[in-house]
């Protein structure tokens, strides 16, 4: 399985201290996308200059990395993506997001820390990305998780076929699930596709008796208008724990310009506390369970 990026300790997907592991790829291309390393298959290195101290010792590694009077240059252009100014730079000015793992060795990552899940309520989030485009590898890995009795947690944007949520609905206790917005007009313009499957499956997923934690990406300009109708269909679902409006921000620009991709994040404001607040009331009054990330 083709996996971006482990974090331990995440305290931001699920309850309790969690491991979240991060897979490759996304079938959505959302404007305020803060984890471009996450949408394509393809391993990628990223390259941060600002951390880059001239000190030469990726140089002698590749061609895509040379070193003349004193300064250092990469060019992704030649890059293969091996890894080795990776394991070399000491300012950590590399980053390889893609690697290959099996289902055994990410439960073993994972039981380092099953203390801590025990102690917090915690487990095991399956993100991305989309975590489902790899739907056999997230049943491999849950399955694995469920045996050694570690809650489970999978967060997904939903635009995926159902045949990929029933590979993984018996193995996971909770689903992180994205609302993006409630009208399609409004759902193509921020992340290029239609809403109906995304919906569709959400209903599926509740009937099915499983609970969800409703995530809400809150943008100025793109989105905030939808709140409203949002809430009034998860008053139509029965198994919806709480809504989480995640703020949007704009501190992953330096990502794409690693990745030698073009920004598409917006040029907005991030939102207020008291903007965030306004959205959480909506939900609230009419006795939905809301809170910030």
């Amino acid at each position: 399985m083709q996996i971006m990026d482990i974090k331990r300790f995440a305290v931001h997907d699920g309850d309790g201290i969690r491991t979240t592991i991060f897979f490759k790829g996304c079938p959505l291309r959302c404007v305020w996308c803060h984890n471009p390393e996450g949408l394509i298959m393809d391993t990628q290195l990223a390259y941060f200059a600002h951390k880059c101290v001239n000190c030469g010792m990726c140089t002698h590694l590749c061609d895509a990395n040379t070193f003349t009077n004193g300064t250092h240059s990469f060019d992704d252009k030649l890059c293969i993506k091996c890894g080795k100014c990776e394991t070399v730079c000491p300012q950590k000015a590399f980053k390889i997001y893609g690697k290959e793992y099996s289902a055994d060795k990410l439960l073993e990552i994972a039981l380092e820390d099953i203390d801590f899940y025990e102690a917090s309520g915690g487990g095991i989030t399956l993100s991305g990305g989309e975590c489902l485009i790899q739907p056999d590898a997230c049943r491999e890995l849950l399955m694995l998780a469920k045996e050694r009795g570690i809650h489970t947690a999978v967060d997904t944007c939903g635009f995926v076929s159902w045949e990929s949520i029933e590979k993984v609905i018996d193995y996971t206790d909770i689903f992180l699930y994205d609302i993006k917005a409630f009208d399609e007009d409004v759902h193509k313009k921020c992340t290029g596709a239609s809403n109906k499957l995304i919906l569709e499956n959400l209903k599926r997923i509740d009937n099915y008796g499983k609970k969800t934690e409703i995530r809400i990406p809150y943008v100025p300009g793109y989105n905030d208008n939808q709140m409203e109708k949002i809430a009034d269909f998860i008053l139509t679902l029965k198994n919806v724990t709480r809504v989480k409006i995640l703020p949007f921000h704009n501190f992953t620009d330096t990502k794409y310009e690693a990745l030698c991709m073009d920004k598409v994040m917006p040029k907005i404001d991030v939102p207020s506390q008291a903007e965030i607040e306004k959205a959480r009331k909506i939900f609230e009054m009419r006795g939905i369970l809301t809170v910030a990330d």
